[in-house]
């Protein structure tokens, strides 16, 4: 079990699940209902939109004939997961970066730590010098050196030091 789902850890059981049904080509409304689960909870389950309770996650376990445990363990490195988002979640200070520079996403939903690469690419291509110190700032001059050394766009950019 364990090699098995190790590259599914930190990921929503529910996801896993839903795949596995996938693979068995076994429909989620009839599996719902065989399991005396509503349909709707089974389908918010299996979209990572609601978490997978022990008991549940028994029932499912015994009917698809998976290792006792299995997807209790991926809820417990899924909520691991989730935690440690929320304890690292640091954001750049959003009064200081021009509104305009995310015109076409929400700000709030950025993931600063997965997307620095177009982040960073971003404020340097369109950025004011405010909205340049405060990303260097946030992400250090050698992240930001490196991202944009790895930029596929527009080479080289540079890091101008104001005294």
């Amino acid at each position: 079990m364990v090699s098995y789902y190790e590259k599914y850890k930190g990921i929503h059981p529910g996801i896993v699940l839903g795949r596995e049904l996938k693979k068995r080509a076994i429909k989620q409304r009839p599996f719902a209902l065989s399991l005396a689960e509503h349909p709707q909870t089974f389908n918010a389950i299996t979209k990572g939109k609601r978490g997978l309770s022990t008991p549940l996650a028994l029932k499912i376990e015994r009917k698809l004939g998976l290792e006792e445990g299995t997807l209790v363990i991926l809820q417990a490195y899924y909520d691991i997961q989730k935690a440690k988002e929320q304890e690292t979640k640091h954001t750049p200070d959003l009064s200081i970066l021009s509104k305009s520079l995310f015109w076409d996403t929400d700000i709030n939903r950025i993931d600063w730590q997965r997307q620095y690469r177009a982040v960073i690419q971003r404020v340097f291509e369109r950025g004011n010098e405010n909205d340049k110190k405060e990303i260097t700032r946030f992400y250090s001059t050698e992240k930001i050196k490196l991202a944009l050394e790895e930029s596929k766009t527009r080479h080289p950019y540079t890091i101008h030091k104001t005294n």
